[in-house]
């Protein structure tokens, strides 16, 4: 078992051990991470689901059945299997994996394989078998690397979306003769026997079709888009589709005109879930026709749009090939004129093509790039595309959610005041005895009172009361309240709702005097104040809860909404989803990497504005949704440039903030975990989930995080630098070098009387010079190099090729000049001596380039090359040295060069390494070094 799979094994054994301890988690982790869908009618995605949601909203009970064909006690088992068949199984489109053949054809069609492939055929039919040989094991090393490295990877991906098979309850009506039998198996009484009976079965959730009635508890997914037939104290949270922190109440029956179609109260959707409460709901829609899977099905049916990298390894392609393309007919003609021999003139101008053809670049990337997984694997991170590690790196804009990345995903109480904003622990108390007596829906506010660390050490006041009644919450009250009795002869009514709502039940409210707390009436001057108070506290991104109470004398039992009267208003109670300690520094972190993070929200922008300023992010200047969709093209590109908020934004809205950024040059990340993330996923150069983020949104990313932290975002930018700036010293070393060889095959052909260079040997040369840089992504790379985005730029690499290429001619018409003149290899009889001297030369200089271009600091001395590179320089330049005088040398036409060429060898070496060196400051000092 190789390095990667070893890692890969043990880190997926340990996060699926992790998922199958965690089952009844599961079954919500996909709902509760579904972050702020929003109401996409009218948009393209779910249109036509939301016209027949709103039809369907508009029945009765009965109409609703009749319209979908049901029948009053549900389905039959074979009405069931004949809508099964007719309409699919109730779950979304998936992204399906490329068979292998396809695969290993995607990993072979790159340009430089092609064009290999081209050069090898024409070997064959000339007969030059030992040319053919070389070049196809060229092509079959470079495609089978990657075609292995990429099928890990793979395979990896595809266990993150092992889920558990959640079960729905379903009401199944019996036929006729099935009833009649099991009436007779349970001697039941002939009127039961003679009344058509339905029974609960559990199923699996994609076996459910329209016409189902499944029945609903507290804690279940709602399993498919449903209309409700019975309801009772049903709450339902659709934070997955709206955004909404609190739960919303459904009922039976015809809805009231609504606008969103999340609002009508007889409609529940996939990708919510009850939190309490139970129903019985009729299914209307399934798989793709929910709105849940309307989305999910343009996402995975869209196609990707190029991302920067995949953009950047085509130009640069092309640039070497177009270069090759003018090179290669000149040295065709250059040597069929001077020497007369066209046949021997083409084979080397092919080779010299195969020589200017970076070949290995698909292996290398691929290579760095799957290193780059395996240590991104350490740290918590599955790369689904390998492409994905170098956009890290040339990330230069990062667009993420609010909850749950920059905050907790947990809200917490953050104040309790009195009326007036002044700090009070009696607020704190009335607001526990309410929290913790209420029987009804206890929502997260309720959780983050009872589980404030005050109470915990401090209030022990729920012993000291017993509960008398409670007047539940609903959500046209929007308040909710408890009455205790601590004594006796007295109860206390306690209250508390939203603010406005409570206000409108309070005569009076209470101020803390030197004296005592006083009762005031309200007047509209402290009505004023109060609401200057709250409107304070919502400024500072805060959710206020009123609270109010009142005595009441001992001799009531029951109460009702109708002593929710003449309150005294007390204080608030102020909550906030805090932000992680984790990010403010990974924000500076990604600032200081050139990193700009943009905030993309469907919540409000008050909340979203006070977290961005305790995180240290620029909250004066956002936008909203509403004005999003209003904006030209045009117009949201420049703004987009200034805005580092955006709040209450669709799904839609998400993905053209990602592509106007990318439309301005950016190479930009997004980070979400919810359907409605999916485009925004999709439309970004590299895509970020989250492990217990929903399928589509999982399928949609590059890169999966096991841990949702900023912090691990910041490491993945610097290895993806790393692995850039790895690359790059590839293609900097390939693309100069072979310029230079080229330009000395010139040269050389033109004033020599025999070939410079064997096509064999030019062809053995490049291979071992190609073997020298499998090392490349395992090199170190200086922290200068990753402190800012590094971008593909093809000019870059053409005047890089232009200005260093030259050099290592200048060395090689000097090796020409010493075989010429001091070793007398200057006739065709002695050109084997001329070639040996200069496949030495020519093998050495390429391999030694390497060190001088992977830094622009002092090579050996400020900085040197990691040590599997160091040794494969060293194996290559001692086989280049070598191979003249070994037993191989005939077969390659090669022969042992005299004692009197080494020190030539050296002085041309240290030669070449000083004028680069000198060279890359000129260069470093005029166009910098990325």
């Amino acid at each position: 078992m190789s390095f990667v799979d070893h890692m890969l094994k043990n880190l997926f054994s340990g996060f699926l051990d992790r998922r199958r301890a965690n089952r009844h988690f599961k079954r919500q982790a996909v709902l509760e991470t579904l972050r702020k869908m929003g109401d996409a009618e009218g948009q393209a995605v779910s249109g036509r689901v939301a016209r027949d949601m709103r039809r369907i909203a508009s029945d009765d009970v009965p109409a609703a059945i009749v319209r979908t064909r049901s029948h009053e006690e549900g389905l039959t088992h074979d009405e069931a299997d004949q809508r099964r068949a007719r309409f699919g199984p109730n779950e979304v489109e998936h992204e399906k994996p490329l068979p292998w053949w396809l695969h290993l054809w995607h990993c072979y069609r790159n340009p430089f394989n092609l064009l290999l492939t081209l050069l090898a055929g024409i070997s064959f039919v000339t007969d030059d078998m030992k040319a053919t040989v070389v070049i196809s094991t060229m092509v079959v090393l470079s495609t089978l690397i990657r075609f292995v490295q990429e099928g890990r990877s793979s395979q990896a991906a595809e266990r993150l979306k092992v889920m558990v098979s959640n079960t729905a309850t379903v009401i199944r009506r019996q036929p006729d003769e099935e009833r009649g039998a099991e009436a007779s198996e349970k001697h039941v009484t002939a009127r039961s026997h003679a009344r058509r009976t339905a029974t609960q079965i559990e199923l699996p959730i994609r076996d459910l079709v329209p016409g189902d009635h499944v029945v609903l508890s507290a804690g279940d997914m709602i399993p498919a888009d449903c209309c409700l037939l019975i309801a009772k104290d049903l709450f339902v949270s659709q934070a997955a589709m709206t955004g909404e922190s609190l739960p919303v109440e459904k009922f039976a029956g015809i809805a009231q005109p609504f606008n969103s179609i999340f609002d009508a109260p007889n409609l529940v959707f996939m990708g919510t879930n009850v939190i309490s409460g139970s129903a019985t709901a009729l299914v209307v829609a399934t798989g793709s026709r929910t709105y849940f899977g309307a989305l999910s099905a343009r996402v995975t049916t869209t196609d990707r749009t190029p991302t920067a990298f995949q953009a950047g390894v085509n130009s640069v392609s092309w640039l070497l090939i177009r270069f090759a393309l003018v090179m290669v007919p000149i040295v065709l003609l250059i040597n069929g004129f001077t020497k007369g021999d066209w046949t021997e003139a083409f084979l080397f101008a092919l080779s010299v093509a195969v020589g200017l053809t970076p070949e290995m670049l698909p292996m290398i990337v691929t290579s760095t790039l799957a290193k780059g997984a395996v240590v991104m694997s350490r740290k918590k991170v599955i790369v689904k595309r390998l492409d994905a590690i170098q956009n890290f790196g040339a990330m230069d804009v990062l667009c993420t959610d609010k909850t749950g990345t920059l905050t907790q995903d947990k809200i917490a109480l953050e104040r309790h005041t009195d009326v007036f904003g002044t700090n009070s622990e009696d607020v704190l108390r009335y607001a526990y005895l309410n929290s913790y007596y209420q029987t009804g829906l206890k929502n997260l506010l309720d959780h983050a009172v009872l589980e404030h660390a005050e109470l915990q050490g401090e209030l022990r006041v729920a012993q000291d009361y017993r509960k008398v009644d409670e007047i539940p919450f609903d959500f046209v009250r929007r308040r909710m309240s408890v009455v205790v009795a601590e004594r006796e002869d007295n109860h206390e009514l306690i209250c508390k709702g939203a603010v406005e709502e409570v206000l409108s039940v309070c005569h009076r409210i209470r101020i803390e005097t030197a004296q005592g707390p006083r009762q005031v009436p309200i007047d509209r001057e402290l009505l004023e104040r109060v609401r200057s108070v709250t409107r304070e506290l919502n400024g500072e991104g805060l959710r206020v809860v009123a609270v109010a109470m009142k005595e009441l004398s001992a001799s009531q039992a029951a109460y009702s909404i109708a002593d929710e009267a003449a309150l005294t208003l007390i204080g608030y109670i102020a909550f906030l989803d805090p932000p992680k300690e984790s990010t403010a520094p990974a924000l500076r972190a990604l600032a200081e990497h050139g990193v700009r993070v943009k905030v993309l929200t469907g919540d409000s922008e008050l909340v979203a504005a006070h977290v961005c300023g305790r995180v240290g992010l620029e909250r004066d200047h956002f936008l909203l949704g509403s004005q999003v969709e209003k904006m030209s093209d045009e117009a949201l590109s420049h703004a987009v440039e200034t805005c580092q908020l955006f709040a209450r934004l669709t799904p839609q809205d998400k993905e053209r903030i990602v592509r106007a950024l990318r439309g301005n040059g950016h190479v930009v990340g997004f980070m979400g975990d919810g359907i409605n993330d999916a485009p925004a996923l999709r439309a970004a150069d590299i895509g970020i989930s989250v492990d217990s983020g929903v399928d589509i949104a999982k399928e949609a990313a590059d890169i999966i995080l096991l841990e949702k932290s900023l912090m691990v975002l910041e490491e993945g930018v610097v290895e993806g630098r790393k692995t850039f700036s790895n690359m790059l010293k590839y293609l900097r070393m390939t693309a100069s070098s072979n310029f230079g060889n080229v330009f000395s095959v010139l040269v050389g052909s033109a004033f020599l009387p025999f070939l410079p260079m064997l096509p064999l040997q030019l062809l053995v040369q490049n291979l071992l010079y190609d073997i020298s840089q499998i090392a490349i992504p395992f090199d170190g790379v200086d922290r200068e190099l990753v402190a800012k985005p590094l971008k593909w730029n093809p000019a870059d690499i053409g005047r890089f090729m232009i200005f260093f290429g030259p050099i290592s001619s200048i060395f090689d018409i000097t090796t020409f000049a010493v075989m010429w003149h001091v070793f007398g290899a200057n006739t065709v009889a002695n050109q084997t001596l001329f070639q040996s001297g200069w496949f030495v030369v020519g093998l050495l200089t390429q391999t030694l380039v390497v060190h001088m271009i992977r830094t622009p600091k002092l090579p050996f001395i400020e900085s040197r090359a990691a040590w599997p590179l160091t040794l494969m320089t060293l194996v290559i330049m001692a086989i280049g040295v070598t191979l003249p005088m070994s037993p191989l040398a005939d077969y390659f036409k090669l022969q042992a060069l005299p004692p009197g060429y080494l020190p030539w060898l050296i002085a041309i070496l240290l030669g070449y390494a000083t004028l680069t060196t000198a060279m890359k400051t000129i260069y470093i000092r005029k166009f910098g070094w990325q």
